[in-house]
């Protein structure tokens, strides 16, 4: 029989020499094996286990409940979060109230780079919105996820390294394995009907899209925020605000270059 894995995680409840050596002499005892380890917030720590079978994890967990040393938090099969938090020993974090929504700080660049890379490289349509200010490293790090993803990266309207708004793909660019990038403040500020004509057949493949600045092209677009799987914020700072009151002073466009554009 195949073993499964279970992810563990446990708050200290009372911190003291031997914890960490009694709970792995308990996982011996019940033939459970550990294949990671690490601390993944301040407190707790998280065990991606191997089990023969689903009864061994129920006496595991009857028994750490009975541990006035500890607190089980988690105890389920892995998601990727739970992936991600044992190999970055820290977790994502998600909005309480909006579940669809991940946020990064520059300082968690790699998370955030293995976190897209984990959703490129699952198979379908999926439509990521990104949002942070100008230079933030938004772009730069959707690259690098496609490349961690061995998958190809098509820019369908960027600012990268200038201007781009394409309007027709060539015959090998139709793979949905292709990871498509779009600016939503140029695509929206386009008035190319070729371009949205392509915008539109691309939003109907079955394949990874990822859209810069998603509240600015639901704005001026027939697309909603419903249309989308996920939402990722990144910010210079945790406290740093997501605005784009920079538009309205031309701040944003200038540092964007959109020098043929009629604002």
């Amino acid at each position: 029989m195949a073993k499964t894995e279970w992810y563990l995680e446990y708050e200290i409840q009372k911190n003291r020499p031997g914890l960490l050596g009694d709970i792995s002499s308990l996982l011996g005892m019940l033939s459970i094996n550990i294949v990671t380890i690490n601390g993944v917030d301040e407190g707790r720590r998280g065990l991606l286990l191997l089990a023969d079978n689903n009864a061994q994890i129920t006496r595991l967990e009857s028994i750490l409940r009975t541990m006035d040393t500890i607190n089980v938090t988690k105890i389920r099969e892995p998601k990727l979060r739970d992936r991600l938090a044992i190999r970055h020993g820290r977790y994502i974090q998600r909005d309480a109230d909006d579940k669809k929504t991940f946020r990064f700080i520059r300082d968690e660049l790699g998370l955030l780079v293995d976190f897209m890379a984990e959703l490129f490289k699952q198979e379908g349509h999926k439509l990521i919105g990104i949002r942070g200010m100008p230079r933030v490293g938004k772009t730069e790090s959707i690259v690098a996820s496609s490349v961690c993803a061995n998958k190809k990266w098509l820019f369908v309207s960027s600012t990268l390294l200038k201007q781009t708004i394409r309007s027709q793909l060539i015959k090998d660019e139709y793979n949905e394995n292709n990871i498509f990038i779009l600016d939503g403040i140029v695509s929206t500020k386009s008035t190319n009907e070729k371009h949205w004509q392509l915008v539109r057949e691309i939003m109907r493949m079955s394949s990874v899209k990822v859209i810069e600045h998603p509240d600015v092209f639901v704005q001026n677009s027939e697309y909603t925020m419903d249309d989308f799987d996920y939402f990722i914020e990144l910010r210079n700072d945790p406290e740093e605000e997501i605005t784009y009151e920079l538009v309205q002073r031309n701040q944003f466009f200038q540092e964007h270059d959109f020098g043929g554009f009629d604002f």
